[in-house]
């Protein structure tokens, strides 16, 4: 009976020691998982707020939906951005990003028109119109700046896409500064909470190798 109760005490002690080890596990995964999201979310937050266009070679606008020909509300804001910056001479070139918009049109080809129709030389803009996502859109980026010479170059997209897409850019090799567009009310737009949450789950994707 003796031997019975050891055995059985010696069990549960065995049982109590693995659910303590998987608990601390947990907390520790838990406690390392807030501490990333939480990284990562500041470094959003900071390029979101960070405009660091300077003079470059050329200025990079990535693509958005559009339809039908014509860019979307975000599409459309961030070209102005771009048009803008081409504006005051911060580069003489732009690069339109952006493949299929599931019509016969591109987001690379739209943004092209979209600035031509605004008094950008045709000869001024290089519109790439196969990426399909970032990390495509900044392969192919890549591809561009080496086959023209480019060394820097200014990336314009939405605020929380900022981080994100500069450090894919950098992982291609690519000298890039960031300038967001600027934080302006788009009717039907995904609210705040929705693009940092993306943001924040598609970089760590990134990082995992996942995609």
């Amino acid at each position: 009976m003796k031997r019975r109760n050891h055995a059985k005490s010696s069990s549960l002690h065995k049982n109590k020691t693995a659910l303590l080890v998987t608990l601390v596990v947990f907390a520790v995964v838990l406690a390392g998982a807030a501490g990333w999201t939480r990284w990562v979310y500041w470094q959003i937050e900071f390029y979101a707020g960070d405009d660091q266009a300077a003079p470059s070679d050329a200025i990079a606008v990535l693509g958005a939906a559009e339809y039908d020909g014509k860019p979307s509300p975000v599409f459309h804001a961030r070209l102005d951005h771009a048009l803008e910056l081409y504006q005051r001479g911060i580069a003489p070139l732009i690069i339109t990003l952006g493949g299929p918009g599931g019509d016969q049109y591109t987001e690379g080809g739209v943004g092209q028109e979209y600035l031509m129709a605004r008094g950008v030389p045709e000869e001024a803009i290089i519109a790439e119109t196969e990426s399909r996502n970032s990390e495509d859109s900044a392969r192919r980026l890549a591809v561009i700046a080496r086959a023209n010479g480019i060394h820097r170059l200014v990336v314009v997209s939405d605020g929380t896409h900022m981080f994100r897409i500069h450090e894919i850019c950098l992982a291609d090799g690519l000298d890039v500064l960031t300038s967001p567009r600027p934080r302006v009310p788009i009717e039907g737009g995904t609210n705040d909470f929705d693009r940092i949450a993306h943001e924040i789950l598609s970089y760590t994707a990134w990082r995992l190798h996942l995609h």
